[in-house]
């Protein structure tokens, strides 16, 4: 007798389990359209106003575009939300590489978060054109944090200069601020002048050190250390604690040596362990004294103002040194005096006085 061989598809239909639902077509055509549809400038600015996450990414991709027509765009936009801007408290993170400055950020975002605040975590990197990274381009150090809807994380524009970076970095704070989001976190990659570009816009300036790392008190830079509002020793656990104990204590001592600060703040050394989620909460309760102290002294609105002028003057000298150098004249007549410097047939001083006469209008 022979066996009648079953043959069986290899997608079936069992009886007696239910299909899934299919996606409605229209919400399907409803996102691909929204995506692919260019907002105008009023609906981009309506659309932050209301929270959009992909409005906010498309208008921070116009402010970071070198496209004139973007950078119109760009300005008319943040115009646009500049009136409701400026409620946030602005805090800016530094540390060398190694510190834990990612595992900080997380760590301290979730807090946050779960206190009920909305965080924007931006970064302050002009490593980046040379690393073809940034700082915050590998967001898997910070997982939990991005899948949390009230954090929105955008790293360093790349192939920037320091200040191309930190004027449009400024620039993404105001359109933060206008999405709703309450707390700007912003980052530096802890080398070069990169720490001075994030002090010159952020309200609150936290360092974070290492405790036995050799450069407690030597080999620190005292520009940081002057900028610094509090500082925050990281990997405070375990065999680490004993050191870090001494370390708050020498940093303790060292600060103060410091002149005092205009804001009549006398900053703080703290301990904290980011992994173990450890000392967070004193980090942002030393956060919150210094705002409000700053606050009710007038310290907070007259920084702000400093900062305003400082951009000012900052953006003027980007644009006059932009027009200058991508001026056709000037670069023609700009190859012909770096050739005689080198020839020894002019000085440098001599050359500069000469193209500057070329282009008077400047």
């Amino acid at each position: 007798m022979t066996k009648k061989t079953s043959h069986k598809k290899a997608l079936q239909e069992q009886t007696g389990v239910s299909q899934p639902e299919t996606i409605n077509q229209a919400i399907i055509d409803a996102i691909r359209n929204r995506r692919q549809e260019k907002p105008t400038t009023l609906q981009l600015i309506e659309r932050i106003l209301e929270g959009d996450i992909t409005a906010l990414s498309r208008a921070i991709t116009l402010i970071e575009s070198t496209n004139k027509a973007h950078s119109e765009q760009a300005h008319a936009i943040i115009k646009g939300c500049l009136p409701h801007a400026n409620k946030s408290v602005r805090i800016g993170i530094t540390g060398v590489p190694g510190v834990g400055k990612s595992t900080f950020i997380e760590s301290f975002g979730k807090y946050l978060s779960k206190a009920g605040k909305k965080i924007a975590v931006l970064a302050i990197d002009p490593s980046s054109s040379i690393t073809k990274g940034s700082i915050l381009g590998d967001k898997t150090r910070m997982e939990d944090l991005v899948k949390d809807t009230n954090v929105y994380i955008r790293p360093s524009p790349s192939g920037e200069s320091l200040g191309g970076v930190a004027r449009k970095t400024r620039e993404t704070i105001i359109l933060c601020e206008a999405a709703g989001f309450d707390t700007i976190l912003i980052e530096t990659v802890g080398v070069g002048q990169s720490e001075t570009a994030v002090h010159s816009m952020v309200d609150f300036f936290l360092l974070l050190k290492l405790a036995g790392a050799g450069d407690e008190l030597q080999g620190i830079k005292r520009g940081i250390i002057e900028m610094a509002d509090s500082i925050a020793i990281n990997k405070a656990d375990g065999e680490n604690m004993k050191a870090a104990k001494i370390a708050k204590v020498e940093f303790n001592r060292a600060l103060h040596l410091y002149p005092a600060k205009d804001s009549e703040w006398q900053p703080k050394v703290l301990l904290c362990s980011a992994l173990h989620d450890e000392g967070i909460d004193t980090v942002w309760e030393t956060i919150d004294k210094y705002v409000t102290q700053t606050q009710s002294n007038g310290y907070f609105e007259q920084r702000r103002h400093e900062q305003n002028k400082f951009w000012l003057i900052e953006t003027i000298k980007d644009q006059l040194h932009a027009d200058f150098f991508n001026n056709d004249v000037i670069k023609k007549a700009l190859k012909v005096q770096i050739a005689l410097i080198e020839a020894q047939k002019t000085t440098p001083f001599a050359a500069a006085d000469y193209l500057l006469q070329l282009k008077p209008e400047l």
